[in-house]
């Protein structure tokens, strides 16, 4: 799932395993939630979080992390991490939670049953959405478009000069969930992916095309503010069924929809810091989402401003999270 706020500055570095020396976002070493970790004092000490690089999680760490800070004392420090690199560092303590992960299964696998460095938490209230988009303009004057059997028809219409003589299909950072190199393959489809390589890009992609008129498709998802300003319509791919995507060489259907869930280390499950029921019953709706992820993105609000916007405004949702 731009580095979805324009912020993110990691580039090749931040691809490799976290080692010694990751202190991004506050300085904070390995053994920092060591610290913290001793169960016996009820304290929260520091509370690491993993970041991916999308808005609407940004807006999910600005909201945790603010009510850690101001209600249980916790310095909480967040680090701007890919997907994958956050579960590596929760053997090392230098990760504490994952807010919102999108399926996952072979990671889940890997941390969870196999290392049992992780725990699942339980979902977060949001439902995730992936498929593949165009602007509005597209589907009112070709509605036939929005069928994927039709795509063909209309493939020369995308090209570009990165797809060559295909149409391109834009995804957004490399480091999302994604199984649309497959789909265009297995579906025999005359289209390229191309990365436009963050969710800033992906939005300003739809948004210029939705405004002059241009041909674009692409990935894009749910939770997402920027439905209210686009709303981009949905290609119908061929409907999601149990298993169809077990074999990722071999997908040749839509995306399920995602019960998004909490991972968090199972160090920090077993410390006793109060941070760890806060995000065990952390719990919000798609809309509660996208409004501070709206804050943040489009109202250029700090993420801390953005959150106390919205803690302000939903005072027992707060307290439902602080048990």
């Amino acid at each position: 799932m731009a580095e979805r706020t324009g912020q993110w500055r990691a580039g090749a570095a931040g691809m490799v395993v976290l080692g010694l020396a990751l202190t991004a976002c506050g300085g904070a070493k390995v053994g920092d939630n060591e610290a913290a970790a001793d169960g016996s004092s009820g304290k929260c000490g520091t509370f690491s979080l993993a970041v991916n690089p999308w808005v609407g999680y940004e807006a999910d760490a600005a909201v945790v992390g603010y009510v850690a800070e101001q209600k249980l004392g916790c310095k909480v420090v967040k680090k701007n991490l890919k997907a994958e690199i956050g579960w590596q560092g929760f053997e090392t303590g230098e990760i504490d939670a994952i807010l919102e992960n999108w399926g996952h299964a072979d990671l889940k696998k890997k941390y969870i049953t196999e290392q049992k460095t992780a725990v699942d938490l339980g979902e977060t209230g949001n439902k995730g959405i992936i498929g593949w988009y165009i602007p509005p303009w597209i589907a009112k004057k070709y509605p036939d478009i929005t069928d994927w059997k039709n795509l063909d028809k209309y493939a020369a219409n995308f090209k570009t000069s990165e797809s060559g003589s295909k149409g391109q299909l834009l995804d957004g950072d490399p480091s999302y969930q994604t199984n649309d190199a497959a789909l265009v393959k297995n579906l025999k489809l005359d289209f390229k992916v191309v990365y436009a390589g963050s969710e800033t890009a992906l939005i300003q992609a739809f948004r210029d095309a939705e405004k002059n008129r241009k041909w674009v498709i692409g990935y894009f998802y749910e939770p997402q503010w920027f439905f209210s300003e686009v709303p981009l319509v949905h290609i119908d791919l061929p409907a999601h069924t149990a298993g169809c995507d077990a074999d990722p060489a071999k997908v040749a259907c839509d995306y399920p929809v995602f019960d998004l869930d909490k991972i968090v280390s199972t160090r920090f499950a077993k410390s006793g810091s109060p941070a760890y029921d806060l995000v065990k019953n952390f719990k919000w709706t798609n809309t509660d989402q996208n409004t501070v992820a709206r804050y943040i993105a489009l109202d250029k609000m700090s993420p801390e401003a953005a959150a106390k916007k919205w803690v302000d405004a939903n005072p027992d949702k707060v307290k439902a999270w602080l048990g």
